[in-house]
């Protein structure tokens, strides 16, 4: 675990921080800074200005993320205005300095409160982004002052600079508050759904031949294709081969028989009785060479796949004496798959209300709802097993190419609940010697760590019972990340925010 942590540190200090793109100069991370934040349904803008006051020229440099995918902004066209009152002065910018950056120098002519807005044209849409509550000042020794009193004042701030955070699997977003019922938490066995695996058996006794080359668990098959043989040649009792020749002389003389009786009844020398009987014996002979022949050969049965699939299990080797009825091998189609789990008594009262479930996948860290896999709950029992005194509680889902029939699941069975409580996703948490916590967002490029009480979880979202508001934007995505940056600033005294 510490290699891979030192390993996650290396890359974090390979990460280019954010550097001046006006005049080629930097200022230090003591430098005053007006931070605006602002969202839409697709973008996020944090923008860092140098304090407004009249007549003196402002430098702005504006970070565009989407949050599709919480990376940076590209080909768009951004005018940013500043406005007070009926006052109003704008600047266009056509080409970011860096990727997602955009930089916009304005100079205000008026004095008062009013706003920032920043219009934004992509190729898939045209945005405006509105951030009130914006203040110039006459002086700008008071729009100075102003703005180191708005600066984000925790001292253990953490910095991840939004070049940084692009460069990763990043995002933040707000806790929710919603209905969050029972969640039970047990594993479930994976087996293959009814009628979505099909056991061969063999019709009769004798010695199990390969058709052609290796038979082996796990290799797909075609519906009607031969895999093997049971040949009773050579055997003293049921050798089919017998028993096919046999069937063969019957029928060809039940076959003679009535066509003789025909002509004969023709001439009324043979009664309507006897007549009948000679058909009857035909059609009985008929049918067993038929059967025989269409399932056997003289050398055994022919047994091929029923359906489509994957051979599941190989029940017996090549040259080994079976008798029938015997289990030969397993087919499966390997779509649908059963979940099979136990839930423990003390919930028998809870799982009147299942209403879903989430499904988690060891040594994948992915975890499906039920929904997701097109899943429905089949059962659940109304008794619990005598072998082990658990409920059982049975799902059906699609495959998805992680769950394999024959191993587990971990199943998160969660019942209908009216009460709500304030959840967020579960790797946004972090966890330190029991102690639970999340980084909560300053601006966009500066991060808080914040320990939390946590309840329940259902393997997607977690109850957070103590330490969060829904108004307080976490880091869902990347905490590491964020980890890494808060130890990487106190291994180096130098470490910091520049532009």
């Amino acid at each position: 675990m510490r290699k891979i942590f030192i390993a996650l540190l290396a890359m974090l200090s390979l990460f280019q921080g954010c550097k001046s793109v006006q005049d080629g100069q930097d200022h230090s991370h003591d430098d005053v800074f007006l931070f605006m934040t602002a969202y839409t349904d697709a973008l996020e803008v944090f923008a860092e200005a140098e304090p407004f006051a009249v007549g003196r020229n402002s430098g702005i440099y504006a970070h565009f993320t989407s949050l599709a995918d919480f990376k940076p902004l590209e080909d768009a066209v951004v005018t940013m205005s500043l406005i007070v009152g009926r006052e109003g002065i704008r600047q266009t910018v056509e080409t970011p300095v860096r990727k997602g950056i955009y930089a916009f120098s304005l100079q205000p002519v008026a004095a008062g409160q009013g706003q920032v807005v920043f219009d934004v044209k992509t190729p898939s849409g045209e945005y405006r982004i509105s951030i009130p509550n914006i203040m110039v000042y006459d002086d700008a020794h008071d729009a100075i002052h102003a703005a180191e009193e708005l600066m984000p004042a925790d001292p253990n701030a953490i910095v991840l600079t939004k070049e940084q955070s692009w460069k990763v699997n990043f995002a933040t977003d707000f806790p929710r508050k919603e209905a969050f019922g029972q969640v039970i938490k047990t594993a479930a066995q994976v087996i293959p759904a009814q009628g979505d695996e099909v056991i061969v058996t063999a019709r009769a006794s004798g010695v199990v031949m390969f058709s052609s080359g290796a038979l082996l668990p796990g290799m797909e098959v075609v519906s009607g294709r031969q895999l093997m043989s049971v040949s009773s040649s050579g055997l003293a009792d049921n050798n089919m081969g017998l028993r096919l020749t046999e069937a063969r002389n019957n029928y060809d003389k039940a076959g003679a028989d009535l066509k003789r009786a025909e002509e004969l009844a023709a001439d009324r020398i043979v009664s309507e009785r006897e007549l009948l009987q000679a058909r009857n014996n035909y059609e009985n002979a008929r049918a067993v060479y038929e059967n025989l022949n269409r399932n056997f050969s003289q050398a055994g049965q022919i047994v091929s796949s029923p359906m489509a699939g994957i051979v599941k299990d190989l029940l017996v080797g090549n040259g080994q004496f079976v008798e029938a009825g015997q289990p030969l091998f397993s087919v499966m189609q390997n779509r649908r798959l059963l979940l099979r789990a136990g839930v423990p008594q003390r919930y028998a009262r809870d799982l009147s209300a299942l209403e879903t479930a989430n499904i988690s996948i060891p040594n994948y860290e992915k975890t499906y709802t039920l929904e997701q896999l097109g899943g429905k709950i089949l059962s659940v029992g109304r008794a619990a097993n005598p072998d082990n005194y658990l409920i059982p509680v049975i799902l059906e889902v699609n495959q998805t190419g992680d769950l394999f029939p024959g191993g587990f699941a971990e199943l998160f069975l969660i019942t209908r609940s009216q009460q709500e409580v304030i959840t967020i996703p579960r790797e946004a948490l972090m966890e330190e010697q029991g102690t639970y916590y999340v980084f909560v967002q300053l601006t966009p490029e500066m991060f808080a760590k914040r320990e939390v009480t946590i309840g329940a979880t259902d393997g997607m979202r977690t109850e957070i019972r103590k330490g969060l508001q829904t108004t307080d934007r976490v880091v869902t995505k990347g905490a590491i990340w964020v980890k890494l940056a808060e130890s990487s600033a106190a291994l180096d005294p130098h470490a910091g925010h520049v532009h």
